[in-house]
């Protein structure tokens, strides 16, 4: 289908961005990427009537490694993060959940800030990021806040984020530990049926800390404290991952659709789970 009209708008820098979303109020969006809000625009299940493209807006598309953080701008792409060799080899898990993301066409210009900020509970980025507790740096015409990635999503397509906000950075603490993205889904390109995302820290064949989340077994992504912490204290064996597993099924939602029923989509995550456990562990 072809979108409903809309004004286009492509500003050069933020204070045109808020301008325009201060003006238009509820009627204006802003675009990063395009893959998620091109086709709802399509599809008419968004009336957009003023688009804003964030492309030529500047000091959004920077990777910066600090001594203990890692900053992304929300219009780094996929792509940007697999070829990014500095960020692959001290935050390895970003690379490989972005090659599991859709197919390389979309990975060319999906964003990161994109893949965050809509709240789509399918999205991979969500998760890892409240794996690696990460914040978003959102600005608005009140000035800049940052939000907790794990308290950033509070139902499908809604977030803290407000309307004339825009995120323009996700900041990583400096990851430590064995790590794993792990992804099934029914063909390439498509949403996942359950994804998990790892990490771990081992401290002499003990597990000092762990921190998991999982993508589209709820309308927003699941960080769960008691799976992590049931990895904490043990030698990661069969009867912690268990417990990891049990723990984490108790705090997924998930609903019946095209990609299974309730039991199904339970069995896949537990079978994805433990394998991103015990991946994340051979590499601790």
């Amino acid at each position: 289908m072809i979108p409903a009209a809309f004004e286009y708008y492509r500003p050069k820098d933020m204070a045109g961005v808020l301008s325009i979303l201060e003006e238009q109020g509820d009627d204006a969006r802003v675009m990063a990427g395009g893959h998620s809000l091109i086709p709802m625009m399509k599809l008419r299940m968004a009336d957009v009537p003023h688009l804003i493209d964030l492309q030529d807006v500047e000091g959004m598309s920077g990777i910066d490694l600090g001594a203990e953080t890692i900053r992304i701008g929300a219009m780094v792409t996929q792509h940007d993060i697999i070829e990014h060799e500095p960020l692959a080899s001290v935050a390895p898990i970003l690379r490989e959940a972005a090659l599991q993301i859709a197919d390389p066409q979309v990975r060319y210009m999906g964003t990161v800030g994109g893949n965050v900020a809509n709240g789509d509970p399918g999205n991979d980025m969500p998760g890892l990021m409240q794996c690696l507790d990460a914040a978003f740096t959102v600005v608005g015409p009140d000035g800049q806040r940052d939000i907790p990635a794990r308290n950033f999503y509070e139902a499908a397509y809604m977030t803290a984020r407000e309307d004339e906000e825009v995120l323009t950075t996700v900041t990583i603490p400096m990851p430590i530990g064995g790590y794993a993205y792990e992804k099934q889904k029914r063909k390439i390109g498509d949403y996942a049926t359950a994804a998990a995302a790892v990490q771990i820290v081992n401290d002499g064949g003990t597990c000092a800390s762990a921190s998991i989340a999982m993508t589209n077994l709820s309308d927003t992504p699941i960080y769960s404290e008691a799976a992590g912490a049931a990895l904490v204290g043990t030698s990661v064996d069969d009867a912690a991952m268990s417990a990891a597993v049990a723990a984490m099924l108790g705090d997924i939602d998930p609903t019946e659709d095209n990609r299974g029923p309730i039991a199904f989509k339970k069995h896949v995550a537990g079978v994805i789970l433990r394998r991103a456990i015990e991946r994340a562990w051979s590499r601790a």
